[in-house]
């Protein structure tokens, strides 16, 4: 048990390792945009299913609350927690729309959409991209090796080296909390 606890735990560091490294650039420049987002009123809609659910919760509250130092709260949103909105979608038009028809409801030009989809290929996750780039938002996905569908309509694509769905959640957390740290680098040095 020991060896295999090992294992996982390297397969997981490589994997980590390598998407960062390769994205480095890419998560600088996401958290640039990302704070601009912030300071010009607009707001961070994230969504995904099951896990990538739970990540888009997470990484709301550490904008909402604070991430590792106080400052004011910052405007972000999970779209997955809402379960009159998302089983009344669900049930009278289509899971499809689940994010897509928040998207319509609350989304803005300039705002980010954030979607999370470990195959790239949750439809859902896919349909809320193309709405919020036909509404002029800046797309933003998170996937696993190749991207999927998600990747032809995300403006920033960071798709973790792996095929592995735990391995990739757990590198699309770790991103996200490398761009909670810039933003509030950026916003509050």
């Amino acid at each position: 048990m020991k060896a295999r606890i090992l294992e996982i735990l390297n397969a997981s560091l490589t994997v980590k390792r390598s998407s960062i490294e390769a994205h480095m650039d890419l998560l600088e420049r996401c958290a640039q945009k990302m704070a601009e987002c912030l300071t010009s009123g607009h707001k961070i809609l994230i969504f995904g299913n099951g896990g990538s659910a739970a990540d888009a919760q997470h990484l709301a509250a550490e904008f909402v609350n604070r991430f590792q130092i106080e400052r004011p709260p910052l405007a972000a949103i999970a779209l997955t927690t809402d379960t009159s909105i998302l089983t009344s979608i669900g049930n009278d038009y289509d899971y499809k729309e689940i994010f897509s028809k928040q998207i319509k409801a609350i989304g803005k030009k300039h705002d980010i959409a954030w979607g999370i989809s470990t195959s790239g290929n949750s439809p859902n996750v896919v349909d809320a991209l193309a709405v919020a780039r036909d509404m002029a938002m800046t797309t933003m996905g998170m996937t696993g090796d190749g991207g999927g569908k998600t990747a032809e309509y995300s403006d920033i694509l960071f798709a973790a080296h792996s095929s592995v769905t735990a391995r990739i959640q757990e590198t699309h957390i770790t991103m996200g909390h490398i761009l909670c740290d810039l933003v509030d680098r950026i916003l509050f040095p």
